[in-house]
């Protein structure tokens, strides 16, 4: 992670989480409802690690998958070096694998 403090990490990950809803909306015409709700009563670190941990992709993460946008996945926003200091080893790999599993090579941010 950054020089930034945990907090502002945590911050901007909560921005994150609702721009991944805006622009799956807007770019690839998903309306996330579901990840809107657990955003709201998980919080947004919850949603990530509820989502990361599950044995199964997310109905989200596999409808990103059909339109070719797993960039706005919260599989992707976890492994993006900004947030590494929010996530555990265990909870990246299983980032890396299941966004590794569907083809897609996460840019370094």
């Amino acid at each position: 992670m950054s020089d930034q403090p945990r907090d502002a990490a945590e911050s901007e990950f909560a921005g994150a989480m609702r721009d991944i809803y805006l622009r799956a909306k807007s770019e690839a015409g998903y309306n996330a409802t579901y990840f809107l709700q657990m955003l709201a009563s998980e919080g947004p670190l919850e949603t990530a690690r509820r989502l990361v941990s599950s044995t199964q992709p997310s109905d989200g993460f596999t409808a990103l998958w059909e339109r070719r946008r797993l960039d706005l996945t919260v599989e992707a926003h976890i492994l993006q070096d900004r947030f590494a200091g929010l996530f555990s080893d265990a909870e990246r790999e299983a980032a890396r694998e299941r966004l590794r599993q569907y083809g897609y090579r996460p840019e370094v941010h």
